[in-house]
């Protein structure tokens, strides 16, 4: 059976607006295992950006656990959590977050320095991993030199240049247009294959989401598992 590189357990989150408690997430269950893909959908504010928060331990539950390989975030102090991240997850989110005063290069070996790795070989590292996506004549522009697609491939280099366990992406695709987001999605699933690493994918893409291994719709607080056609990325009925 394979390893579980990320799983919660009873998780649940709830706000306060107007007096009254919003529950967003209720006693929510999930495990993801090495090398799998996983895509979580559901309507806007159904809370999936709230439970990849929690997942990536960027964000507090108010009830339940998360577990990255096995270890619950909660037994470990905030230097701890910054140690496990930075070694087992990366995050992708829709808006690429890359440093405009860097290059390419330098944006995916940032986790690498800030882990205190020798400088050349953060470089190097990140090198050819910008070669791996696509991007080894790109890697000494900056970001307002590339177009939205490759600033995206920059961000999904910069999540696995530390080969973390699990990438964590929040809609990797919906600010881009519909070739662009076809490239992502065919290097996802070419990253995926190669390096082993999983993917929990937030998304409105139901194309994208259908090409995963698992869907699951968060609806009323609860992931449920939903069946799409591999063609249309729409549900059965």
């Amino acid at each position: 059976m394979s390893e579980i590189v990320l799983s919660c357990h009873q998780l649940g989150k709830s706000f306060s607006t107007g007096g009254q408690e919003l529950v967003v997430l209720a006693n929510l269950e999930l495990s993801v295992a090495a090398g799998e893909k996983v895509a979580i959908i559901g309507v806007s504010g159904s809370g999936k950006t709230t439970l990849l928060n929690l997942l990536g331990g960027l964000d507090t539950p108010g009830t339940g656990e998360v577990y990255v390989k096995g270890q619950p975030l909660a037994a470990l102090t905030s230097p701890q959590q910054d140690r496990m991240r930075n070694q087992y997850l990366g995050f992708v989110y829709q808006f690429h977050h890359l440093l405009g005063e860097f290059t390419a290069q330098e944006n995916v070996a940032m986790p690498l320095i800030i882990a205190r790795l020798p400088y050349q070989e953060c470089l190097q590292r990140a090198a050819d991993l910008l070669k791996q996506v696509g991007l080894a004549e790109r890697m000494h522009h900056k970001p307002a030199q590339l177009s939205g697609g490759e600033r995206q491939r920059v961000a999904i280099a910069r999540a696995l240049v530390n080969h973390p366990a699990c990438v964590l992406m929040d809609e990797p695709t919906g600010n881009l247009d519909r070739h662009t987001a076809a490239s992502i999605h065919d290097l996802i699933r070419q990253l995926n294959h190669e390096l082993g690493i999983s993917f929990i994918l937030v998304t409105h893409d139901t194309q994208l989401a259908a090409s995963m291994d698992r869907v699951l719709e968060l609806r009323e607080g609860r992931l449920q598992p939903l069946q799409l056609t591999a063609a249309d990325g729409r549900p059965h009925a």
